[in-house]
């Protein structure tokens, strides 16, 4: 099969076998993979990744080990996303350790992560993943919009993380996919959002979705430029000056959630936590079922982000035009015309 490793900071095309599947494990034949921030971010060298990246996908199942059961020979042929942190007892550890055995498999001592901490991803024709990972993408979501299941499902942490209904008006900071998805989320739970972001032809999409948007330029000069509070900001810029503006913008006693992740340090002054006593959240992966009914549902649909579906074989291309302003998802396409 044809994938695309990390070497030296660039996308490199490599021929491979096929993944080896563990019994209770699928393979999985990529329908589309998208590219987002994280990806970007380990080519800089974030958790020192070097394998196949990619953890955002839309697949059909195409294995199960000889010998499986008949519940998971039912997955055979069917359309799916994946959670991608991959815990203990997928792994065959016994026993397991103690933040699975509290039901928090997503923070598993030994856990590996799709595409990010020691398991190979979606830039690849096939993947591997637990059967025990895997959801039903249901036959009214589109591929296009199945592949945002990950990022979306993100989203939706924050609404089991927090009680919205003390937050009516949050403010979301960052105007790329997750930031984005994040403002709808909230939009569809009944808050009156507002983002903030840097690119106008960005800030244009959630306009035209009844979000209200502010326009920021990314530096110093913005703390000074937002002058109003609010009792709940969800930092998710990915850059690490978007930190000390959100510490800026909530008001005391309010509750700030870090979605950002990329390598390196965020350089900023503790002082405002303490005299603010401020609540800081940290908020990663999501509830994945939640995600696929906001789909499902149309109360969200991402699919106005596709700035450019590529062909797999094109991947180095694909990151490269990633990072372009303006530009808003990519994503992957293994096999097909585009």
């Amino acid at each position: 099969m044809l994938c695309f490793k990390t070497h030296k900071g660039k996308l490199v095309a490599t021929e491979r076998r096929e993944p080896h599947l563990k019994p209770g494990w699928a393979l999985i034949r990529v329908r589309l993979a998208g590219i987002c921030n994280t990806d970007r971010e380990i080519l800089r060298g974030y958790h020192d990744f070097h394998g196949v990246p990619g953890h955002e996908f839309v697949g059909e199942v195409a294995a199960v080990p000889r010998g499986s059961q008949r519940k998971e020979k039912f997955w055979l042929g069917k359309r799916v996303a994946g959670e991608i942190n991959i815990s203990c007892k997928s792994l065959g550890f016994k026993p397991v350790c103690a933040f699975c055995q509290r039901g928090l498999n997503t923070h598993c001592a030994r856990r590996k992560v799709l595409g990010i901490i020691g398991h190979d991803g979606a830039f690849a024709e096939y993947l591997a993943l637990p059967l025990a990972n895997l959801h039903l993408i249901p036959a009214e979501v589109t591929d296009e919009q199945a592949v945002f299941v990950e990022p979306l499902a993100a989203a939706c942490q924050i609404l089991d993380q927090i009680d919205i209904r003390h937050f009516p008006s949050p403010a979301v900071l960052g105007d790329g996919k997750l930031a984005q998805l994040i403002a709808m989320v909230l939009q569809a739970a009944g808050c009156q959002v507002t983002l903030f972001g840097k690119h106008a032809e960005k800030l244009k999409l959630s306009k035209q979705r009844g979000i209200k948007a502010k326009t920021v330029v990314g530096d110093e000069r913005d703390l000074k430029k937002v002058k109003q509070n609010y009792r709940l900001v969800v930092e998710a810029t990915g850059s690490p000056a978007g930190l000390r503006l959100a510490l800026e913008m909530t008001e005391p006693r309010g509750t700030l959630v870090l979605k950002s992740t990329f390598h390196g340090a965020a350089a900023v002054e503790t002082w405002p936590l303490v005299v603010k006593e401020i609540t800081v959240v940290g908020s990663r992966c999501g509830p994945f079922g939640k995600a696929i009914a906001l789909l499902r549902s149309r109360r969200v649909d991402p699919r106005s982000f596709i700035s450019r579906i590529f062909p797999l074989r094109e991947a180095p291309e694909a990151i490269a035009y990633a990072q372009k302003p303006g530009v808003m998802k990519v994503l992957l396409k293994p096999d097909g015309e585009i």
